[in-house]
């Protein structure tokens, strides 16, 4: 299965986008505004990839300093990250699924359908090292130990010392 992805992200997708470059969107509007439309899209693209990385980064920034576990903000940042490749890359196809993935509620759609596949591999991936004899010799064991809760730090700034 992984090498039928890689053929088609590096072999049948290159090949679409240049049928759609030169045959569909060429033949329409001409070679020349073929080309600035896919430099302006880049520029666009470029423009929509900083606004909306800096939106995630915030969200990923108020989450962790409220003491929130930020599992979809990551998500959220790779997918624009990967939008934002898509963008940059020159063709009209990769152009569309990274505006996509870089369109918040397009997003939303994306980040709960990678989420669930995300999820389901955890669990096998859990389940199937849980078994005994998957390979690996079970090893079942407790650890016994304490802990102690560590004064808050202090949020008032510290005195400043006297040197003699």
């Amino acid at each position: 299965m992984p090498l039928l992805i890689l053929v088609l992200l590096f072999i049948a997708v290159p090949i679409a986008e240049l049928y759609v470059i030169f045959a569909v969107v060429g033949d329409a509007i001409g070679i020349g505004w073929t080309l600035l439309l896919l430099v302006l899209d880049s520029i666009i693209g470029s423009l929509l990839l900083r606004s909306q990385g800096r939106a995630v980064w915030r969200r990923f920034t108020q989450a962790t300093t409220t003491g929130r576990v930020p599992h979809r903000e990551v998500l959220d940042g790779a997918l624009v990250i990967f939008g934002g490749a898509l963008l940059l890359t020159p063709g009209f196809l990769t152009d569309i699924v990274g505006l996509l993935l870089l369109v918040p509620p397009t997003r939303a759609v994306a980040r709960r359908l990678v989420g669930r596949v995300l999820a389901r591999r955890v669990v096998v991936g859990l389940a199937s090292r849980g078994r005994a004899g998957g390979g690996r010799a079970s090893r079942a064991y407790d650890v016994e130990g304490s802990a102690t809760e560590a004064p808050r730090p202090s949020t008032e700034p510290p005195l400043p010392r006297l040197e003699r």
